[in-house]
């Protein structure tokens, strides 16, 4: 499967795409470009080659091959271009790779994001399920819906197949591509997420939301950022006039607060929501709707509204205001977007799994820092009596939080089964003694289970009709990378079929 591109793309001359840059070279090129890339793999004989550096070596090695395939030109930095030497094409030099590449990239596929309304979303916890619920907001007013995030690219409610090169936020050349197929496909308005490397990475540069929506901050990606402030400030980045015209946030957050004060003084329109009387979009009166469900009052330009939906949990309901909230900045009437978000499903966040009569309930939620597993956790205490939760944690990142989603599970479950996320080229069992660590204060069991499926099959073994089994930390995850290798996975398929395998003694 290859990176998604338009089917009708007019020719740019290179000098067009790289004007007004500070970039050397393809100034006084005739070379036209239809397509940019940076996997040396997708290049043809119109495609601009972008050699970036990586982490273990420079793209620009791989120009051999890039040229082989008819790349006409190269854009890369002084290093690659070093490594590049003498070719029989324009070099481009960029002193700031990344930005320009995102600039260039909007170039070359026309400018989409100026002829769709764009909403931006921002946090630790809660990307996803925003994105999701904007799409139903925006569906209800009668506009056709482009969705860009971790579980995958949809239009107009249907899913766009095709290859990532991110897990969140695609590459700047794949996402205005991406764009530009949204809108030959008549999209009016795209929600996407937008990830804290998504903005060090300049993957957002070249277009401006009509919106970006902040949800909140906390413990992630620290391997990458290096600390909380950086991790804030990648993230704060967004709220610019550079990369927004409007700011929603959620100020209840002593960071969204932040935010909004930064973006009120750079000028950009500022909507706060909370749960305090000093708000624009007031949240109260939070009540959860058994099983799976909440409703809660909105104040919204002085009037108080209803708004119920179909996802449990505090957390999910603030996700649907601030989606409510941004919906209307773009335009939307809050009646239409109540309307959408009423029946509103994420898939692989909180979602239920039906199997069958007298069979315990199952949630399938991609809950993976300490915030969002206590989240959960609380919302389906309000439902259920018995918590059982599968946890694992991911390898070769954030070991400081092993312990802490640990203790946030073992505080919250009757039982917790510990066991293996992704746990890429670590040891299983020292990501898990390190979970382990932070379950002294357990308010239930604690049981170990080695491998995964194994894990769940031990959870649905001691689950009751009147338990909750939550398997966290995955999702909508349809893999496991264990050492170099993914593995078929799937949490949802692999609950149904230990359920099967428990009930009716048939192997899954």
């Amino acid at each position: 499967m290859t990176a998604i591109r338009p089917q009708h793309v007019d020719a740019v001359p290179l000098a067009d795409l790289v004007a007004g840059l500070d970039v050397s070279g393809g100034t006084e090129s005739e070379v036209s470009i239809r397509d940019i890339s940076v996997d040396s793999r997708d290049v043809t004989a119109d495609t601009l080659w972008v050699a970036l550096p990586g982490a273990s070596t420079h793209g620009a090695r791989f120009s051999t091959s890039a040229l082989a395939s008819g790349a006409p030109a190269i854009l890369t930095d002084p290093e690659g271009a070093d490594l590049v030497g003498s070719v029989d094409v324009p070099v481009c030099v960029s002193e700031d790779l990344r930005r320009d590449m995102g600039v260039i990239a909007a170039r070359v596929f026309a400018n989409p994001a100026e002829r769709l309304r764009m909403l931006g979303v921002t946090g630790t916890n809660g990307k996803t399920t925003t994105v999701a619920l904007l799409e139903f907001a925006l569906t209800a007013s009668g506009q056709r819906v482009g969705t860009i995030g971790t579980i995958g690219f949809r239009m107009a409610g249907q899913e766009l197949p095709s290859a990532r090169s991110t897990v969140t936020t695609p590459e700047s050349p794949d996402l205005q591509a991406l764009l530009a197929v949204m809108l030959e496909g008549g999209a009016d308005a795209v929600a996407l997420e937008v990830s804290s490397h998504a903005m060090a990475l300049h993957r957002a540069a070249g277009m401006v939301l009509d919106v970006a929506g902040f949800l909140n901050l906390g413990m992630d990606h620290l391997d990458f950022h290096g600390d909380q402030e950086r991790y804030f400030e990648a993230k704060a980045a967004l709220f610019t006039p550079e990369h927004t015209r409007a700011a929603v946030c959620w100020v209840d957050d002593a960071h969204g607060a932040r935010i909004a004060e930064r973006a009120r003084a750079a000028g950009l329109a500022v909507v706060t929501v909370g749960t305090g009387d000093d708000v624009d979009v007031r949240l109260s009166d939070f009540t959860p709707v058994p099983p799976l469900g909440g409703a809660a009052m909105l104040r919204l330009h002085g009037q108080e509204m209803p708004v119920q939906i179909a996802l449990p949990g505090l957390h999910n309901m603030i996700d649907a205001v601030m989606a409510l909230a941004m919906a209307e900045v773009v335009g939307v009437p809050a009646e239409q977007a109540l309307a959408g978000l009423r029946s509103a499903q994420v898939p692989g966040r909180m979602q239920l799994l039906d199997l069958g009569d007298d069979a315990p309930s199952v949630i399938v939620d991609f809950a993976h820092t300490p915030q969002a597993v206590t989240a959960t956790l609380d919302a389906l205490a309000q439902s259920f009596d018995h918590i059982i939760t599968v946890l694992g944690c991911g390898g070769d990142r954030d070991r400081e939080k092993r312990p802490l989603m640990g203790a946030a599970a073992a505080k919250h479950s009757h039982l917790l089964v510990v066991t293996d996320d992704n746990p890429r080229t670590e040891d299983p069992a020292s990501i898990r003694a390190a979970m382990l660590a932070g379950t002294a204060q357990a308010r239930g069991d604690v049981a170990e289970v080695a491998g995964r499926r194994a894990a769940i099959e031990h959870a649905l073994g001691r689950a009751g009709a009147g338990s909750v089994v939550a398997i966290l930390g995955k999702g909508h995850e349809r893999g496991q990378q264990v050492g170099r290798e993914v593995l078929d996975f799937d949490d949802a398929v692999e609950a149904r079929r230990a359920w099967l395998q428990k009930t009716e003694g048939k192997p899954g």
